[in-house]
């Protein structure tokens, strides 16, 4: 029998897969890619009586491999926070979904094990653009100010590098990321013995920088959008720039729009945090939008859709006013 590993490739997959892993040790085949690589149920080649966890990957995206793997007789659980549609039923799937807005893959795997690794899923809510979920987490830990800042900046890291087009425009692949941090128990001894963190916060701090310097491309009443440039840079910063406009204007709606080489643009939305809702409903009325109610994107947008997107954003978020 084989274990598959399938996890989404940003700090709330990995540290939903550490979790469970150091919970329950094995040798697994790691599937994962970027962040917007979501299908990746259809990578499994498995046999009947094998074993596959899919995390932080929607289901409804995942659908119809989901069901050839049951057919199989592979024995699938699948915890996860985006949109599922209709769940099957059947006795070889284990589904722990919830889609709401307060809630990443880790704090439902956190849940599951009753807070053994309980510093992970702070780490992971964190990076997943949920900083009060994840303090509040925090609370029985007893942490210093300093930590928890430190526990917060690992969180941005991991979720910065998952982001791009590619694995070419990350530092790390996530399948090498997450072998090297699940060496650690602590993440504090990840950060202090490993030089990832380093890398990957020296990446954010100046990718970050030059997004700042950008001004919005439309300003609305309920939101603004930014336009990114093509460059390996934008694309690895969108996420993450995102997340700190939302944290930075809490009282309206954001979307970050990357410029890609053949004239689409990739997105990222983010609900205004003091009303958590309409940006799945908003990415979804485009072919390949998806996510959740805080925080959405499109993997591709034509340039011919961009002005009935702005008009769409636009009217989804009016209620921010």
């Amino acid at each position: 029998m084989a274990n598959f590993d399938v996890f989404n490739g940003d700090a709330d997959g990995i540290c939903a897969l550490h979790q469970l892993r150091l919970a329950d040790p094995c040798d697994s085949i790691l599937i994962t890619g970027v962040k917007r690589d979501i299908d990746l149920l259809k990578e499994v080649h498995a046999s009947a009586g094998d074993s596959i966890v899919a995390l932080d990957i929607s289901l409804d995206k995942n659908r119809d491999a989901l069901q050839s793997l049951l057919k199989l007789g592979a024995q699938i659980t699948y915890v996860d926070h985006h949109f599922s549609g209709h769940i099957p039923s059947h006795p070889a799937l284990r589904a722990v979904i919830d889609p709401s807005s307060e809630v990443c893959t880790s704090l439902l795997v956190d849940r599951m094990l009753h807070g053994r690794f309980r510093i992970w899923a702070v780490v992971a809510a964190f990076g997943d653009n949920l900083p009060v979920c994840a303090e509040r987490l925090s609370v029985p830990l007893r942490l210093s100010h300093e930590k928890l800042t430190l526990l917060r900046e690992l969180g941005d890291c991991l979720n910065y590098n998952a982001y791009g087009d590619t694995v070419d425009d990350l530092f790390f692949h996530p399948a090498d990321l997450y072998r090297n941090l699940h060496a650690y128990s602590d993440p504090f001894d990840f950060v202090n013995e490993e030089t990832i963190f380093a890398t990957l916060k020296e990446g954010y701090t100046a990718d970050m920088a030059m997004a700042q310097a950008k001004q919005p491309e439309r300003v609305y009443p309920g939101g603004s959008a930014y336009i990114l440039p093509d460059q390996p840079w934008s694309r690895r910063v969108s996420g993450a720039f995102g997340n700190y406009l939302a944290q930075a204007e809490p009282d309206i709606a954001h979307a970050v729009l990357t410029y890609k080489p053949d004239s689409s643009y990739g997105v990222s939305v983010r609900a205004p945090r003091v009303n958590s809702t309409g940006a799945d409903d908003l990415c979804y009325q485009f072919e390949t939008g998806g996510g959740r109610k805080s925080a959405a994107g499109i993997n591709r947008l034509p340039e011919c859709d961009l002005a009935r997107f702005l008009d769409s954003f636009d009217a989804a978020f009016q209620y921010s006013l």
